[in-house]
């Protein structure tokens, strides 16, 4: 289908529950990657909620970790870059306890752990003063974890534009904010979506490439840029009418050409 990299869930996108490590399947996806030169990213399932701490029970929280334990080692048995992981969100009458448990969160999950696969910290799409959404939070939370050296990020394209963070016509701006934060010597991941919604919405909804509020002009000029040389980029967009994103492939090779030309 013309893709260079892809995303997975490492077990039931709904459930925390542990899965036990298919060694030959991971392994066929270790060799199938390497052979073929894509990278590949791991997406944690939509219960992880790492900002909650223990306020709904320490069963809860520690099923929390134990979820994001054993999505690394299946991420790492498969050669992945690490795992996607969002905020979360959290009610409290204290602003500061949600990144309090976030960060806890993060030390025991990745205390003892030895592999190349990282945590990758995704920005969210809520309205200004929810968490998770600027380059700040996510620098100043990686930087006062106890192994910030295990952490990096996933830039959401859509997330970034609804939440605001990206005006497409300030671009430049976006990114000289992103060096001056340390922000893009630690992406490593990209999810590349166009969105449903204008910018400033807060709204969590992915078009396809050039059939949103973005725009393909936009989004390539962003993605086109040098921070993002290399980086493995997947579409999180509704499939075509073939069930798969061929068509959008395509159609972003396309425009990049003519880029290019």
């Amino acid at each position: 289908m013309g893709a260079k990299s892809f995303q997975y869930f490492p077990k039931n996108p709904r459930s925390l529950a542990i899965k036990e490590v298919d060694a030959a399947a991971a392994t066929d996806c270790f060799r199938f990657c390497r052979e073929k030169g894509m990278p590949s990213i791991a997406h944690t399932p939509y219960p992880v909620n790492i900002a909650i701490g223990d306020t709904k029970g320490a069963a809860l929280y520690q099923a929390t970790v134990a979820s994001l334990q054993n999505d690394l080692t299946i991420a790492e048995a498969c050669g992945s870059v690490g795992i996607v992981v969002h905020f979360g969100h959290l009610k409290s009458s204290d602003p500061l306890q949600g990144y309090k448990n976030i960060i806890q969160c993060l030390n025991e999950t990745l205390a003892g752990w030895q592999g190349n696969a990282k945590i990758l910290l995704e920005n969210q799409a809520g309205q200004p003063g929810s968490m998770g959404i600027t380059l700040e939070e996510l620098v100043y939370v990686r930087n006062l974890a106890d192994e910030p050296h295990k952490i990096d990020f996933c830039l959401d394209t859509c997330h970034a534009y609804a939440s605001g963070v990206w005006v497409p016509g300030q671009t430049e701006r976006f990114l000289e904010r992103g060096h001056e934060l340390g922000y893009w010597q630690m992406l490593a991941a990209v999810h590349f979506n166009d969105s449903k919604y204008p910018s400033g919405s807060g709204k969590d909804r992915h078009a396809r490439v050039g059939e949103g509020n973005i725009g393909t002009e936009a989004m390539l000029r962003l993605i086109l840029s040098p921070e993002f040389e290399g980086k493995p980029v997947v579409l999180e967009t509704e499939p075509g009418p073939d069930r798969t994103h061929r068509n959008e492939i395509e159609y972003i090779y396309a425009c990049i050409n003519d880029i290019k030309k």
